[in-house]
């Protein structure tokens, strides 16, 4: 389950990867065309119309999972001043209740999402799929320039809640085991104490 403990960043850094790939190609081809050349009316023909719908859904996705990586690391806005003034015992209660209950609002939101996405017409493309009669169901609305059904786009909701309740729940756990938070160092880079103590040997 390693691959678990970095699957925020490898989304994120996928997510973020398109978008700039996306947006590249589009802002490439408007210039293009304005040129005059033997691919002018090839690239005229070509409709980049919806770059700038799947770069926002894109970033509506980093933005759910980010959320996710701020519980991990320590990095999600929390404010602690009254928490850090209470005794110890007090404030490890205090500390296990904020985080069940973001545990208890993500699971929420992931449930309520999870059946916003099933109405929204994923009902409808799984039992199309598994060739069920379809007859008495909605289909559901698409996106307008992608032309995407809405329930793919709006899985960001359901998943990415998931995982922070995840995170959230994992983070309680080992709270409870060690008595620490996971806590951000700006200063780290990942891999270089590494290569440090290659070159000492």
């Amino acid at each position: 389950m390693k691959w678990l403990d970095h699957l925020e960043e490898w989304l994120i850094a996928t997510f973020m990867g398109a978008a700039t790939l996306i947006t590249f190609i589009a802002v490439l081809h408007r210039y293009l065309v304005g040129f005059e050349s033997p691919l002018q009316d090839w690239l005229l023909s070509l409709n980049f119309a919806w770059t700038q719908e799947a770069t926002i859904y894109l970033f509506v996705w980093m933005a759910k999972f980010g959320a996710a990586y701020g519980v991990r690391t320590g990095i999600h806005v929390g404010v602690d001043v009254l928490i850090n003034r209470l005794q110890p015992r007090h404030r490890r209660k205090a500390v296990l209740f904020g985080l069940l209950a973001g545990a208890f609002f993500t699971g929420a939101v992931a449930t309520m999402g999870g059946r916003f996405v099933w109405e929204n017409g994923a009902h409808y493309a799984f039992a199309s799929a598994l060739g069920m009669d379809v007859s008495q169901m909605i289909e559901g609305p698409t996106t307008p320039d992608l032309e995407w059904p809405t329930w793919i786009i709006y899985c960001a909701i359901p998943l990415g809640s998931s995982l922070m309740c995840f995170r959230f729940l994992q983070v309680a756990w080992g709270y409870l085991r060690t008595g620490e938070l996971p806590h951000h160092d700006h200063g780290y880079v990942e891999g270089l104490d590494d290569e440090t103590e290659q070159a000492k040997a």
